[in-house]
């Protein structure tokens, strides 16, 4: 990855404060709510009994939660934990408001504590915290996580670890 359009950021590159606005954007299909429900086994019909779901509360289908949060998190990967080391914690997830199938989620992350490693001086966990909006700025879904992540001249890149692509003979 040229350093023109790194993927993720050292320890070093974190500041309190700093607001990082993921993109592109991600429209959520009916199909893909399915899928997800099929291969996680979530068989709510909620998400796939169009007649179920008007009796409900919502009107209308609702995505999986956890494909929501699963959407906002891969979001900020590029941003946040794109040369981690380690995906810590995840905390105070909430989701504030249903999301439909054909909404779009943004996402933004905002760096709320760094730290050194207490016992390895390579690295330092980051904590963040996460806010997916929808197409009309509704708060759909936030969390806290921490990550684990290297400090400049120790990611795997720097030190010629990177994988070598396999060959099939």
């Amino acid at each position: 990855m040229s350093e023109a359009h790194p993927f993720g950021r050292y320890f070093d590159d974190f500041t309190v404060g700093d607001v990082y606005r993921h993109w592109p954007g991600k429209t959520i299909t009916q199909a893909e709510d399915i899928l997800f429900c099929g291969m996680t086994m979530n068989q709510h019909p909620l998400h796939s009994d169009d007649h179920f779901s008007a009796l409900s509360q919502h009107d209308q289908p609702i995505v999986a939660g956890p494909l929501v949060y699963s959407l906002v998190v891969g979001q900020s990967v590029v941003d946040v934990s794109g040369k981690a080391i380690a995906n810590l914690e995840t905390t105070s997830l909430k989701h504030l408001y249903p999301t439909h199938h054909g909404d779009t989620i943004y996402s933004q992350s905002e760096v709320i504590d760094k730290r050194e490693s207490r016992t390895k001086p390579d690295r330092g966990v980051v904590t963040v915290r996460t806010i997916g909006t929808n197409q009309d700025g509704e708060v759909v879904c936030e969390f806290v996580r921490k990550v684990l992540v290297p400090k400049r001249g120790h990611g795997f890149e720097e030190q010629g670890s990177r994988p070598e692509p396999r060959t099939v003979d």
